[in-house]
This record gives structure tokens, C-alpha cells and sequence, in this order.
């Protein structure tokens, strides 16, 4: 692999000292992982956005959380079409498999993926629409979400709307799997939708009765 080049000097040290003090203080819980396996209690979808660190906003240690991040936090609806389904294939391990008992979607703002949904959408993003776009054919999935909100006046306003959308939208979208949708209804597992204020530290959750998000 003639492409791949060595790690820059920063992230060696970095890694150097996390070896020296965190594993070194810790050395047989992270044994302990290794030897028993994964048993985290929650899965996380969120965004890849590097400013969503979910770790960090609920305080939690290495084998609490199944994490999967993706571009906008989107779940597809379940299409067992033969082909390769990156999240699909998280959220059937992590159910079946890990056996979680809460699964969590996590939204935020300025969020990057949903900005590019909204101007392809709204006609200021035509590369998107290309069929070539990997970004583009992964935001369709938002388009519904954007159906819903494309008439709130203020585009500020719209562009927010749409950003929780993207939660709800992966929500209605899980329950779509058969095994999801299944463990749901006999109480096995509950799912969640989150929304964070990266510049507030906010965290909102959706709350199905009122039918909107409020603060946590």
C-alpha cells in the first residue's frame, strides 16, 4: 500500500501519553474489555461531525457506548437488497448481536450534512444531485424531512427544523427493521432522538406526546 504514510509526530505523542497515563492507571479494566467482550448498554448513531464528541457529553468509559457515526446521523429505511449497508449493518449488530437496550439518535447543530441536503434540495447544490455523489445520495434520505419543513419562512429557521428532522426522520427509519421494530414492541429495547447546541451545550430530546423537543 505505497499510498499509506506514517502518523503525524503529534498523533504519536498523543499516543504515547495516553499509553503512559490512561492505560497505565487502568491496565486491567482495559484487560478485562479485551478478555470478556463488549456488553455496552446503548448504541449512539452521530454525526461525523469532529465537534460531536459523545463520550465527552455523557461522561462515559471505554465499553459503555456502541458508537457509529455517519454524515448527518441518518438512518436509511431497511433494504435488504444484497448490497453493502454500513449503518444498516451496525444497527442489526448492535440489536442482535450486542442485544442493546437503548438506541440513540443524535443530531446537532450547524450541522454540515444537513446544510448540503437543504441546498441540494432547494436548488443551490446541482453537484449534489449528480448521481456520482456519494454525499448527495446519502442525503436523500433526508429528503422526506425536508418536505416537511421547506415552508417555514425564515431559511435560518428551516435549516434548524431540518436538523432535528434528520433525527426524527432516522427514527421513523429504525423502526422500519423488522428486528428493531420487534425488540421495540416486546420491550427490549427503547430508542431515543437527541439534538445538541455545540456552541450552547444544550442537549434536547424528542418527546413523542408533545410531539416537538425540549431541554433535558
Amino acid at each position: 500500500m505505497k499510498y499509506a504514510k506514517p502518523l503525524p509526530s503529534y498523533l504519536v505523542q498523543r499516543y504515547h501519553g495516553w499509553k503512559a497515563t490512561t492505560y497505565a492507571e487502568n491496565r486491567p479494566w482495559y484487560r478485562r474489555l479485551a478478555e470478556e467482550g463488549q456488553r455496552p448498554p446503548a448504541m449512539v448513531i452521530s454525526c461525523c461531525d469532529s465537534r460531536v464528541h459523545v463520550t465527552s457529553i455523557f461522561g462515559a468509559d471505554q465499553g459503555e457506548f456502541f458508537i457509529h457515526r455517519n454524515i448527518a446521523n441518518l438512518v436509511p429505511e431497511y433494504s435488504p437488497d444484497g448490497a453493502q449497508h454500513g449503518t444498516s449493518a451496525a444497527v442489526e449488530f448492535a440489536v442482535t448481536a450486542l442485544k442493546v437496550a437503548h438506541l440513540i439518535v443524535l443530531g446537532h447543530s450547524k450541522c454540515g450534512g444537513v446544510q448540503g441536503c437543504y441546498d441540494m434540495c432547494s436548488g443551490q447544490a446541482p453537484e449534489l444531485e449528480e448521481k456520482s455523489s456519494f454525499v448527495g445520495r446519502w442525503m436523500d434520505i433526508l429528503r422526506p424531512g425536508y418536505e416537511r419543513v421547506k415552508d417555514i419562512e425564515d431559511p435560518a429557521d428551516r435549516v434548524h427544523a431540518l436538523e432535528k428532522q434528520a433525527v426524527l426522520t432516522s427514527l421513523e427509519n429504525l423502526m422500519t427493521f423488522p428486528f428493531v421494530k420487534e425488540a421495540v414492541e416486546q420491550d427490549r429495547l427503547m430508542i431515543h432522538g437527541l439534538w445538541t447546541d455545540i456552541g450552547e451545550g444544550s442537549l434536547l430530546a424528542y418527546d413523542p406526546e408533545g410531539g416537538d423537543f425540549s431541554a433535558i
